[in-house]
């Protein structure tokens, strides 16, 4: 378990440097990448300045639970990206590589590719959220620190679940399933605003199906003052389930791998 750890810490400092070799390159793409979610941040100003609340949230209510929801895609994104480049691995043959040597394939996976210019986008969270804090009049408490902390590691449980289902799909499909995505860039889209904003149909398919409200909705009730349940704290650390049922499905992919030869 050490040395597969060590060996994570050394790929992801191999990457880093090939990426300094390239410092203009990595520069543009980090605002390349803080002006994406910039022009997301846009939208919900103007709809505020028509709207002044959206089914009883506020603008910095909204920006607390965008912040939260970009920073935990944002997270995943850069340390589990191997899983969303997976397709490209098993069409070229280069899974057959992985399977013969002597490290776990998930490791080698996720040494495969880390996207630092995600920073951007995280730095554009990180605004919004400081923002967010500090006009939404939020008593800030330990156990409002711990939610925040809880949402955080769960949401990169709960996207680095997603892309590794993705990525087993790809031992039948080959190719990458595009329709996925929706579970992805869909999710950080949509999940900008409170899911009970979407109906209570839609609340409980991103409870009961993709979990995505224990990472979002309940601990930002929580946040808000609006539940003194303290479970509301601990309900992210749930997706830990579904983070073991995407392990499963990625383990039923691997038995039934085939090599698709080079």
């Amino acid at each position: 378990m050490k040395r597969g750890i060590s060996l994570y810490f050394h790929y992801i400092s191999v990457i880093i440097r090939s990426t300094m070799q390239y410092k203009m390159s990595f520069l543009l793409s980090i605002i390349g990448q803080f002006l994406i979610s910039f022009n997301v941040f846009l939208g919900i100003y103007f709809m505020f300045i028509r709207f002044n609340e959206v089914k009883g949230y506020t603008y910095s209510e909204v920006l607390l639970c965008f912040s939260i929801m970009l920073m935990e895609f944002s997270l995943a994104e850069c340390f589990a990206r191997g899983f969303d480049g997976f397709s490209s691995i098993v069409r070229n043959g280069e899974f057959d590589r992985i399977m013969v040597r002597p490290r776990s394939p998930i490791l080698q996976v996720l040494g495969s590719r880390f996207e630092l210019s995600r920073i951007g986008r995280m730095l554009q969270a990180v605004v919004m959220f400081v923002y967010g804090i500090t006009a939404s009049g939020i008593t800030w408490t330990l156990s409002r620190v711990i939610t925040v902390v809880f949402m955080l590691i769960g949401g990169t449980m709960l996207f680095t679940g997603i892309f590794m289902i993705y990525a087993a799909l790809c031992f039948f499909t080959l190719e990458g399933l595009e329709f996925m995505n929706v579970f992805t860039d869909g999710a950080r889209e949509y999940g900008k605003y409170p899911f009970d904003v979407y109906g209570k149909n839609i609340l409980r398919l991103c409870t009961f199906v993709v979990p995505y409200t224990l990472v979002q909705y309940y601990p930002l009730q929580y946040l808000l003052g609006r539940t003194e349940s303290p479970y509301y704290i601990i309900y992210p650390l749930g997706t830990v389930f579904f983070l073991a049922v995407c392990y499963g499905v990625w383990r039923y992919g691997l038995r039934h791998y085939k090599s698709n030869g080079s």
